[in-house]
């Protein structure tokens, strides 16, 4: 039997690979997809709580996320398919001088980046979010054109989307070595045979690691245990997403939207973080985060938590990700490292290694990826991570 040959070879069916898989396709290149599990977006993509913004303190994650956010916000015009997206915005409050002033700082790189961002004063933040705790309430930035989606409704509607244009998945597949030859990428070998392309490219979000030690190469991805947790639903009364960067013993940061259904789905930074493979949900994380969000908005006492999991975060030690080719395996591009912002990093991601694959790069694109090298120095640290 023959070997099958592809023209580029997508580890992993998750929040960077399943975008990367279909705007591959898109531009006609035929695309293979190994994943291990046994359905797309099984790995962390459906521990995501659905929050995609571009508000971040890094120029080239500012870039890659207003790209997401076109995708997500036109999807269902252009595609059809009801993701359950929202234009919500997003809110950091600030309650301290520090948090005021961090914030302030960072307004000036957002908005030459082309964020749609402005700082509100305490009186704008309440006419915003009534329900907020005022004590000592200072302001906080507001991004109105962040918003937030369904994971798994995504997920789908991508993979629906990257099969309906020729992409082949192979799924209960586990990649077992990627074949070289004189420096240069031939082919993947799994644990079901093997398939033979000049491009691979690594989207296996915590599981990136081994993934790239197949190739001869390393990666510094860590992943570290996060938990989240949904309420029941209820009448809508928050519209942006909240977070609250203030750390407290236990946690560095908390966040928590209402999701359109009407559930509030939140989630929490561990401090000192959970390293490891763990997803099993644990008795500490609902009092914890619990106390802190019914202490920003005390409306929240009274809603019921209908269930909590856990997800993995895939670190790297900067908390940006780690995109582009490798200089030492020609043909093999890092898809990696999106420390648990894989869901709204996912499309953007996506279209710049469809291009970086196609040798297409456009204006900017090459800015991106010397920021996101795998070479760069790690020694920096994303503010708002």
């Amino acid at each position: 039997m023959s070997t099958q040959t592809f023209d580029a070879i997508v580890l992993g069916a998750g929040s960077a690979g399943l975008p990367t898989a279909m705007y591959l396709a898109e531009a006609g290149v035929s695309t293979l997809v190994i994943e291990q599990f046994a359905s797309p977006g099984q790995g962390s993509n459906k521990a995501a709580i659905g929050g995609i913004r571009a508000t971040h303190s890094s120029p080239a994650k500012i870039r890659l996320c207003l790209d997401s956010l076109r995708t997500f916000s036109q999807w269902t015009e252009a595609h059809g398919d009801d993701i359950e997206w929202t234009r919500g915005g997003y809110v950091f409050v600030a309650y301290r001088e520090a948090e005021e002033r961090s914030l302030k700082d960072l307004l000036r790189v957002q908005i030459q980046y082309g964020l749609n961002i402005r700082w509100l004063d305490r009186d704008e933040m309440i006419a915003l979010a009534p329900d907020l705790n005022r004590d000592g309430l200072c302001g906080g930035t507001y991004s109105p054109e962040d918003g937030s989606a369904s994971p798994l409704l995504s997920s789908h509607a991508f993979y629906k989307r990257a099969k309906a244009l020729g992409v082949q998945f192979r799924f209960n597949e586990r990649a077992t070595g990627i074949i070289r030859r004189r420096g240069k990428v031939v082919g993947v070998r799994t644990d079901k045979g093997g398939y033979a392309s000049p491009s691979v490219v690594n989207a296996g979000g915590a599981w990136a690691r081994p993934i790239a030690q197949m190739g001869g190469l390393d990666v510094p991805v860590v992943p570290d245990s996060h938990e989240a947790g949904v309420t029941e639903p209820v009448a809508p009364f928050l519209a942006p997403m909240l977070v609250d960067i203030r750390a407290a013993e236990g946690s560095r940061n908390y966040y928590f939207y209402q999701h359109r259904p009407g559930a509030v789905v939140f989630c929490i930074t561990p401090d000192p973080p959970i390293v490891g493979t763990d997803r099993r949900e644990t008795s500490a994380y609902l009092p914890m985060i619990a106390r802190r969000m019914v202490g920003l908005v005390p409306k929240l006492a009274s809603i019921k938590v209908r269930r909590t999991w856990r997800g993995l975060y895939p670190m790297t030690p900067d908390g940006s990700p780690i995109l582009g080719p490798s200089r030492e395996l020609e043909g093999y591009v890092h898809a990696v490292g999106m420390c648990g912002q894989g869901y709204m990093l996912g499309p953007g991601v996506g279209t710049l290694v469809s291009r970086l694959v196609r040798n297409a790069l456009c204006a900017g694109d090459q800015e991106t990826l010397d920021a996101l090298s795998p070479y760069r120095d790690f020694g920096g640290d994303e503010a708002l991570k």
